[in-house]
């Protein structure tokens, strides 16, 4: 073996190496913390809503958020939903019913479906699952079915669905899930 060929060989291992640290997410920046403290849920496309308009029945009932993130209500139409929290959704229905349609109108918001979140690697059974309030990384990974023998354990690699960026980041496995988010357990090689 020539020089040429050693020096090829030893360069395709350096870049070998590199890619299984890759691989498992090393790399990864860490989540900031104030990202992981999120725990209001705000609405998006798909969420499955009830409004009631206290003292209203037809203007109250089942609604779900269309794609382009708005409510069709009757009277006053489309209400823009995606990104507001069920009690800023209430306040803006109340004021949009009070200006001509409801005197004092009283509003109640309730998520009855949520969007799903994801997971992915090195779990028994990867795939979409049904947000529940507060979970967890590790209530994701119990509800897949649990940790692969080749997982890694200590944390998770988790895509928020309210990143613009869709930033790949490293979480504990303590940190808050939200809905559209995509985790990913990675596997260890030793």
């Amino acid at each position: 073996m020539n020089r040429r060929n050693v020096f090829r060989a030893l360069g395709m291992t350096v870049v070998a190496a590199a890619m299984v640290g890759c691989a498992g997410g090393q790399d990864a920046p860490l989540e900031p913390p104030g990202v992981a403290q999120m725990t209001d849920y705000r609405l998006g496309a798909g969420d499955a809503l009830r409004v009631i308009v206290f003292g209203e029945e037809q203007l109250s009932g089942e609604f779900r958020v269309d794609g382009s993130g708005k409510v069709a209500m009757p009277l006053i139409g489309e209400v823009s939903a995606r990104g507001h929290t069920p009690r800023e959704l209430e306040a803006d229905i109340s004021k949009r019913l009070s200006q001509g349609y409801v005197r004092d109108a009283k509003v109640s918001v309730e998520v009855l479906n949520h969007r799903p979140f994801f997971i992915l690697g090195e779990v028994r059974n990867p795939g979409q699952y049904q947000y529940v309030n507060g979970m967890t990384a590790l209530s994701a990974v119990a509800m897949a079915g649990g940790y692969t023998y080749r997982a890694k354990e200590d944390y998770v690699l988790i895509t928020r669905g309210a990143d613009p960026k869709k930033e790949l980041r490293r979480a504990p496995i303590t940190t808050p899930v939200m809905p559209d988010d995509v985790l990913r357990v990675p596997e260890r090689y030793f």
